[in-house]
Parts: C-alpha cells; structure tokens; sequence
C-alpha cells in the first residue's frame, strides 16, 4: 500500500465493494446464459446470443483481484448489459423480467465499482498534486541556484 494510503486509512477502498460488484457481475453472467439459453431464448431452443458474456467474462478475474484498470473498463462495459435491459424490458413475457433483472444487476455491480474505484482516484490526485508541487519547488531552486550563479 502507498503512503498516502497507510496515513490516510479513510482513504483504503474498502473490499465490501469489490464483493458486490463481483457477485453482481457473476449474476449478471448466469443470468444472461440462462435466460438466452434457457428461459426467454430469442429462439425456440436456445440462442447464439449467449455470447453477449463472453466480454464479462474477461472482467471477472480481475474484479476478484481488484485490478484497478480492470474494473475501470468494466465499469464501462456494464453499461452495455444495462441499455440492453432497458431496451428488452418492452418484451413480452419473462424476458421483460429478466430485462428488469438484467438492469438492477448491471446498476449494482456499476455502482459498487465505483464505490470501490472512488477512494483510490482521490489517493492519485493527491500524488499528483503532491507531485506536482514538488516539481515547482525543484523548478523554484533550480532557478534561485541560477540567480546565485548569475551574482558570483
């Protein structure tokens, strides 16, 4: 853990997050199979629409790791899940269900993301502000060394 972190404890994501947006999204991937495969097929007996989780899938492992860059993009890529729930939800049916279900998974595991994600981009403004800061006071004595020079 950075420094910043460790004298900043408020600042530490906090892991009940990252469990609810990986939850979400493994419901999120069961439901999709299920319901494209078993329960509201866009075609009798299953459909090649299952496939629509293969890119959740790529996420998976790295939202139980917490990669940063990783729920960064699926962050993202949820909100694919969601707009197709919102426009399957005028379905007839269970598969108007399962879009309603689809939608509340995707707004949870999106949320819990961005919680978990929140705390760890206020930690790198601060190092960058920091460092920031500390590259203007190098520039400061570099050019007082200059100014020094320029009087000897």
């Amino acid at each position: 853990m950075s420094d910043s972190i460790l004298s900043h404890p408020e600042l530490a994501p906090k892991d009940h997050w990252r469990l609810i947006a990986w939850f979400s999204w493994f419901a999120l991937i069961v439901l999709c199979i299920l319901w494209e495969a078993v329960l509201a097929p866009i075609k009798p007996g299953g459909s090649w629409a299952v496939i629509k989780v293969l890119p959740m899938l790529f996420a998976l492992k790295g939202i139980w790791q917490a990669r940063n860059y990783t729920m960064q993009w699926a962050s993202m890529l949820v909100m694919l899940y969601f707009i197709e729930g919102v426009v399957r939800l005028n379905d007839k049916g269970l598969s108007a269900y399962l879009a309603g279900l689809e939608i509340v998974l995707s707004l949870v595991a999106y949320f819990a993301i961005l919680a978990y994600l929140k705390p760890l981009k206020k930690v790198a403004k601060m190092k960058k502000a920091q460092e920031e800061k500390a590259a203007k006071e190098l520039e400061a004595k570099k050019l007082e060394a200059e100014k020094q020079e320029e009087q000897k």
